[in-house]
């Protein structure tokens, strides 16, 4: 079924009404809900968001819906353009544009490009079956493979979770508000939200959320009257609004690009060491003054920031030190293999694990003692009325849901007819309108949207079983035998069955848990897989990342469908919107990891990859290899006490003072495997968005056009630092600054650094603290030729003077011992 480009034109004969209707009839809704136009501005939002989340992905692992800013940017772009449009931008048509950025936006993680493909091609072991390379048309084949059986699934679920029980889905609740002040649906109140009961039924925030007077004028036509100053001022308040969003996104945008430009001559600027050099040489407290990472922080908010901050506390400052000086981690601090950082993964591993298992567990039980009772008693009807043919039966009006009485106390806007001839249009009368016992004779239901514009039933099931043989499909030609085609089926299944946890975790939370999905997906498998086969930990790996892809697509589609639910747009249209930014998303993603990993050492010092280290250590565990010494103990103790706390929260949620006291598992464990450096700045954030909302008292929506700004600037205009990279560009020698780089050294610095030492002065310590050395560059007088970096001969500027030959680190380490 194609998508449904919007409504058909009106007639211009009026249209009939019962003596007894109400005066005035609402059209519901206008605009067309899919085109081109939409779409093509949707990959270009999109774009610019794919760049930035794998940018940010790749350092540490975080990335961004950016709905909210999506939308706004949509609305911008077809503002600018208002006077060349052959029809209006209607709000419909922005929840396309959303939503096909939207797809495009989560494939970075949602494919794996920022986690588990870096695991399979940097670090899995000969003994693992790796390291892989995998070629471009495999990277493309394989995240084609995992893009879209999510989506299709998330179809049916809606049904359930929108329709029937209404879950929040707080992120999409608030894009819709933003798009429906953005094209004058109506205002926030005081508070910032809008009232919960209006958001019930299709196109509630459309049609029903207007505080606004509406008078009848010429045509039949309604006006909007604000009671105070008349229409003029309610549109120059709308007209000023938008510009003042777009103005700030635009120019935070350029200050964050700016200083990412500057990030790539002045290094030190990612790790300042603001607790001085001790701290930041031996234990890696820097700060890094990203207005990005501050901008994350604004989106998460004060209670996530400081809850990552405890966890860089926790693991930084006591568990890194702590295993240092026992001896439990004997190599360099940064080490992931052999040093704390490595070693306090583990106990991180441990809370995401425990933090994982009870809230899903929660969710899976919950599910189960609301609808368990009303489906056995609708089977014991069925079965009673006509025995099993009616039970296992087809039934006729595709997604329907099951009827109890919580259904009639839904509130609903009223009864709609649905006609089926292309010049009528779908009314929406007065609820009073029409009597109550209309409902059940209608062929669908009043509180979703109308059957030509639903995903038809067909659609689903083919769509379904063809995306899980195409994925299985993909998985097989990517890796070959590698992977046998039960352990796919397998991982294609039960990331079918968590995207369920997922999605209701997303609509009651507004997070969306894919990491400890997919945890628990590693976890299944380490049962089914034995561990004496020869890839059971690159199995493993394919099956998290299975998992981890079915939920987020799932989940990011269903806040999307929340959102035009609640701006009467048509669910087919998103539901193809979302198709194409996923396919795209997922050829342009294969480009863009490719483009990052060929220019950049990853794992290196700008790209650390450190989700790709969690996954690789969580296959290595439930597969069966030991830990280091101690972080056993550590890791069972830090999962008992973080079960203990998830529990809490889990009960508490929503209605307890003392919730977000409650340390939760996924931030601590987040701030734990990252380096301080992120988790400062983000906490900075964090603070500033408490500043603003509670002391000041201020609307959301500028605060996240700032962040938003923030993020896309340093994101998107990384691509200039990339190229700069590849080029080798380097500012002159006289133009260069005194200042102080801190960065890791390469095997060739660290040699140079080694022929100022005298014999017998060499030993183990100061390979440490060589490799965590400020570097002075000083002006081109006092520069001597062991300050240059040289890579290769060619690059010597002197032909003349041959290259000096160093000696190497196994020729010295004999001679100081000697």
């Amino acid at each position: 079924m194609p998508p449904n480009r919007g409504l058909a034109e009106t007639s211009d004969d009026p249209i009939p009404r019962p003596t007894d209707e109400p005066e005035r009839i609402k059209v519901l809704p206008e605009g067309r809900h899919f085109t081109a136009r939409g779409v093509a501005v949707g990959l270009l939002i999109g774009l610019v968001i794919c760049f930035s989340n794998m940018y940010f992905g790749l350092q540490t692992g975080w990335i961004s819906m950016m709905t909210m800013p999506a939308s706004l940017m949509g609305f911008g772009i077809f503002k600018l353009l208002a006077r060349h449009l052959a029809f209006p931008f209607s709000p419909v048509e922005n929840v396309l544009v959303q939503s096909v950025a939207g797809g495009m936006a989560i494939v970075p993680l949602g494919c794996g490009f920022v986690g588990v493909i870096p695991a399979m091609e940097d670090l899995l072991k000969p003994s693992e079956q790796g390291p892989l390379h995998l070629s471009m048309w495999k990277l493309i084949i394989w995240s084609l493979g995992l893009c879209y059986f999510g989506v299709i699934f998330a179809v049916p679920l809606r049904r359930q979770v929108i329709i029937r029980e209404q879950l929040k889905f707080p992120s999409g609740f608030s894009t819709a508000v933003l798009i429906g002040v953005l094209h004058g649906k109506g205002h926030t109140e005081a508070s910032g939200t809008l009232d919960p009961s209006k958001a019930a039924t299709f196109g509630s925030l459309a049609l029903e959320n207007r505080p606004l007077v509406e008078a009848q004028g010429a045509d039949d036509e309604d006006v909007l009257v604000d009671p105070v100053g008349g229409p003029h001022r309610i549109k120059e308040e709308q007209k000023y609004n938008w510009k003042r969003n777009i103005r700030l996104l635009l120019i935070t945008f350029g200050i964050s690009g700016a200083y990412t430009i500057c990030t790539y001559f002045l290094p030190i600027l990612r790790n300042l060491p603001i607790f001085g050099t001790v701290a930041a040489d031996t234990w890696l407290w820097t700060l890094n003054p990203s207005l990005a990472y501050v901008g994350q922080g604004i989106i998460m908010g004060p209670e996530t920031t400081i809850h990552m901050l405890l966890g860089a506390i926790l693991g930084w400052a006591v568990l890194s030190p702590l295993a240092k000086n026992r001896g439990w981690a004997l190599g360099p601090i940064d080490d992931w293999e052999t040093g704390s950082k490595g070693w306090i993964v583990w106990t991180s591993l441990a809370i995401m694990l425990a933090d994982a298992v009870i809230s899903l567990s929660f969710i899976a039980f919950g599910a189960a003692v609301q609808y368990t009772p009303a489906l056995v008693m609708v089977a014991n009807q069925q079965y009673d009325r006509s025995g099993l043919k009616d039970l296992f039966g087809r039934r006729s009006s595709g997604y329907t849901a099951i009827e109890t009485e919580d259904v009639d106390s839904r509130p609903t806007t009223g009864n709609r007819d649905s006609t089926s001839t292309a010049g009528d249009v779908d009314l929406l009368p007065d609820p009073a309108f029409e009597p109550r016992h209309d409902r059940a004779l209608k062929a669908w239901d009043h509180d979703d949207a109308p059957p030509e514009q639903l995903v038809g039933g067909k659609i689903v099931s083919i769509g379904l079983v063809g995306s899980i043989l195409f994925c299985v499909a993909s998985i097989y030609i990517t890796f070959g035998d590698l992977v046998p085609l039960y352990a796919t089926f397998i991982a294609v299944l039960m990331a079918l069955i968590l995207s369920i946890m997922g999605v209701r975790a997303l609509g009651e939370t507004d997070l969306n848990p894919v990491s400890g999905i997919s945890k628990l997906a590693q976890l299944f498998f380490a049962l089914i897989i034995p561990q004496s086969h020869k890839s059971s930990v690159l199995i493993n790996l394919v099956a998290g990342a299975v998992s981890e892809a079915g939920a987020m697509q799932a989940g990011d589609l269903m806040q999307d469908l929340k959102t035009g639910h609640l701006l009467g747009a048509a669910p087919n249209a998103q539901f193809w919107g979302q198709v194409i930014g996923a396919t795209v998303g997922a050829v342009v993603s294969a480009f863009i990891y490719r483009l990052y990993t060929s220019v950049y050492e990853v794992p290196g010092d700008l790209f650390q990859v450190p989700t790709a280290f969690v996954w690789i250590f969580t296959a290595r565990l439930v597969t069966g290899e030991g830990l280091p010494r101690m972080a056993r103990e550590f890791a069972i103790g830090a999962a008992a006490l973080f079960a203990i706390f998830t529990v809490l929260r889990t009960r508490g949620a929503g209605r307890a003072a003392w919730h977000p006291y409650v340390p939760g598992g996924i931030a601590v464990a987040v701030g734990m495997y990252n380096v301080p450096s992120f988790t400062l700045a983000r906490t900075v954030g964090g603070l500033a968005n408490w500043y603003w909302r509670v002391h000041l008292g201020r609307e959301d929506t500028p605060l996240i056009v700032l962040a938003s700004g923030f993020i896309l600037g340093e994101g998107f205009l990384s691509i200039v630092n990339l190229i700069l990279q590849s080029l080798r560009f380097k500012l002159p020698i006289s133009l260069r600054m005194t200042t102080y780089q801190y960065t890791p050294l390469s095997r060739e610095e660290f040699e140079i650094r080694l022929l100022n030492l005298q014999p017998g002065e060499f030993f183990d310590p100061i390979r440490v603290t060589l490799k965590n050395t400020f570097i002075p560059l000083g002006p081109a007088s006092v520069l001597t030729p062991y300050d240059r970096e040289v890579e290769d001969e060619d690059e010597w500027e002197d032909e003349d003077e041959e290259p000096p030959i160093y000696p190497s680190y196994e020729a010295l380490s004999k001679t100081s011992r000697d």
